[in-house]
Formats: structure tokens, C-alpha cells, sequence
């Protein structure tokens, strides 16, 4: 993979030294094209567009998110962000028992069962703030526990979980895997039925480089005819242009739970971004993004800094945590030298994707030597 050129799709790269993916992906000029030709088509066509050609975008966009997770694109729901995923699939079975997830997950994991009066949210604790071991999560998981769901990647350490181990527990158990993997797709190669999860629900924000607005949500085909949402909208109707209001006839594979109008705009800025994914390849993307986030953290771990991310790199995904006292005033301080990274409680978070350079991670130890010393 020729990553300079891969590089100069990404005009941000040109004024600033951009390490937040994991918070924002950078926006590419194809991403940027694809929400103009959308606009375009808006103007020519009006509402006809709906018909001769928006839909046609999100079904390939569909397609494109199978490929890129190892499933069937009748596997794929569209939704307009992870909240709204959850609250479908949360909608489905039994309104009582107990859901798994783990402290480290980011909140809107536990926040979507918590507001379920029948339900109970047991929480895996972390020993060092860095992973959650399986066996944290086995003594929760009993014949009540309907769902574990956690990430794939934590967002507060960058730490992989193995989510086959995970699948394996649950399964045995009687319950279901839902695996968040918003700060994984991309990134990381993934093929869901390896994995052996349930559901599995990633979007457009960060490392698919789609921008906010779009989700998708795998679940696996075996379910569908099990699993019947609480929650519905004219989409996951199976002919919804029938416009029939006396009856609901839910699709019979994944798209029963997508529910309202897609954002049509997100998708296309979306289906571009995954055509980046797709052409490097998430595998060249991995070795290329391990690279990077090697050479940062033994750069960071030699001059002294405390570091909240695994030692082992196969355990590492493109996140690198950095402990200090006041990590908001750090990341103030770079971006006033045009160095983008962000800030979790605690620690400095920086992110080196594909389209960044080794002598950007430099630029990026230097200054923060200067700005917080360890």
C-alpha cells in the first residue's frame, strides 16, 4: 500500500498533526465529494432521488459493511448511531434479568439496559485499568443474563478484548454477545462469524472515516426469526412503500430493526470512507496502524511517562493512554501547536491511524515532553 498517497486524501493532515481518530476520524476528500454528489442529487431529482437512486446507496453501503465484518449484507441493519442500535436490539425478548458489561465499557453499553426497569446491569471490574479478564465477567454471567455486551476495543486503554473467549462463555451459559466495536471496525480485521458474536454494532464516526450519523448493527442470521423488536418504523417494513397502515409485516433478515429514514448524507460520506477501508485492506491497515502505535509507545515508555495500554502489542489496537495529573491542559497546550489529540479522565488519549507518519509521532513525544514532563 502506497501510504503517502493513501495520505494526501486527508487535507487535515496538511496544517495539523491529527491523532484522534479514535474520537473523529479524518475527513478525506472522497468523503467530502460523496456528501456533495448527494447534494447534487437533492437538487436535481427532489424527493424523486428517494427512489431512482438514494436507495440504491444504502443498500450498497450495506454491502460494503459486510465485507468489511465477514458477514451477509441481509445481516446489516442501518441506524443513525449506537444508542438507537441498542434500544431495537434492547427491545427484543424478555423485558427482565440481567445484562453483563464491563466498567471500562463507554457508558451507553450499560446506559441502555440501566433505564430498563426489569433489567440488571452487572458490571466486569477492571485490576489495573488497562482490560477486563474473562474471568471478571464469569461469575456474573448465570441462566438470567440475557445479553454481555462490551467492546471490542476499550476506548479508555485501547486494550482488545477476545471476544471468541467471550462468545464461548456467554454461549454456555445461555446468553447472547453483543460486541460495541465502534473503536475496532476498520482498524482491526474482523469476521464476525469467527468471532462467534450475536450482534455486533460499529459506525462511521471514527475509523471507518464516515463521519457521524450512521450505524450499523450485525445480527447474525440465525436470530432473526427469534428475536421481534419492541420498536419499529417504516423501514423495517418488508414493503414499505405499500404504505399499509392496518398491518406490520417486519423484514425477514436484519432490517427488521432499522427503524425511521436513514440520514442519506451520512451514508454517503459513510460508503465513501468504506471504500478507503476496502482498498487498503483492514489487514494492511492493522500492520501499518501497529507500526505506529509501537513506535509511540516505547517512545512515550522510554523518556518516562505512565502508561494506561497494554505492553503487548497483540493486545493493542490504535489507542495509546498516557496518565497525567491534568490531561485537559495538555491537550489544550499541543493544540496550540496543531498537535490534535483528546482527553479522557486521567489520561491523554492519542491515536495514530494509517495516514499518519512516523515523524508525526515524534513531533508528538516532543512536545508533550515539553508541555507535561513525566
Amino acid at each position: 500500500m502506497d501510504w503517502a498517497l493513501a495520505r494526501s486524501e486527508f487535507p487535515t493532515l496538511q496544517r495539523k498533526t491529527y491523532l484522534n481518530t479514535c474520537s473523529l476520524g479524518a475527513l478525506s476528500r472522497r468523503s467530502r465529494a460523496a456528501v456533495n454528489r448527494f447534494l447534487d442529487l437533492w437538487e436535481e431529482h427532489g424527493a424523486s432521488a428517494w427512489y431512482r437512486i438514494w436507495l440504491g446507496e444504502v443498500q450498497a453501503t450495506r454491502e460494503k459493511v459486510a465485507r468489511v465484518i465477514g458477514a451477509e449484507p441481509g445481516e446489516v441493519a442501518i441506524l443513525p448511531n449506537v444508542s438507537s442500535a441498542l434500544a431495537v436490539l434492547g427491545s427484543c425478548g424478555p423485558q427482565a434479568g440481567n445484562v453483563v458489561s464491563a466498567q471500562m465499557d463507554f457508558p451507553t453499553i450499560p446506559y441502555a439496559w440501566m433505564a430498563k426497569p426489569g433489567f440488571e446491569v452487572r458490571l466486569a471490574k477492571s485490576p489495573d485499568g488497562v482490560r477486563t479478564p474473562l474471568e471478571a465477567y464469569e461469575p456474573l454471567v448465570d441462566g438470567e443474563t440475557r445479553w454481555v455486551a462490551t467492546s471490542h476495543v476499550f476506548y479508555t486503554s485501547g486494550a482488545i478484548q477476545d471476544a471468541a473467549a467471550l462468545s464461548r462463555l456467554a454461549h454456555k451459559r445461555g446468553a447472547r454477545v453483543l460486541l460495541d466495536a465502534y473503536q475496532a471496525t476498520g482498524q482491526l480485521p474482523t469476521n464476525v462469524r469467527e468471532l462467534g458474536v450475536d450482534a455486533y454494532v460499529t459506525g462511521g464516526l471514527k475509523w471507518l472515516l464516515g463521519g457521524p450519523g450512521v450505524a450499523f448493527l450485525y445480527v447474525r442470521r440465525e436470530l432473526h426469526a427469534e428475536l421481534h423488536p419492541a420498536l419499529a418504523g417504516w423501514f423495517g417494513h418488508q414493503d414499505q412503500f405499500a404504505f399499509d397502515s392496518a398491518s406490520f409485516r417486519p423484514h425477514l433478515n436484519a432490517r427488521k430493526f432499522e427503524m425511521g429514514t436513514p440520514a442519506t448524507a451520512a451514508v454517503y460520506a459513510a460508503s465513501a470512507g468504506l471504500d478507503l477501508i476496502l482498498e487498503a485492506t483492514p489487514e494492511a491497515i492493522r500492520r501499518r496502524t501497529n507500526a505506529l502505535v509501537r513506535d509511540l509507545y516505547e517512545r512515550l515508555r522510554d523518556v518516562g511517562y505512565d502508561l494506561a495500554t497494554p505492553e503487548d502489542e497483540r493486545e493493542r489496537a490504535g489507542i495509546v493512554m498516557v496518565r497525567l495529573a491534568d490531561p485537559a491542559a495538555a491537550v489544550k497546550a499541543l493544540a496550540a501547536e496543531g498537535i490534535i489529540v483528546d482527553h479522557r479522565p486521567g489520561r491523554v488519549r492519542v491515536s495514530p491511524y494509517f495516514y499518519n507518519t512516523e515523524l508525526e509521532v515524534e513531533r508528538f513525544v516532543d512536545a508533550i515532553r515539553r508541555v507535561a514532563p513525566p
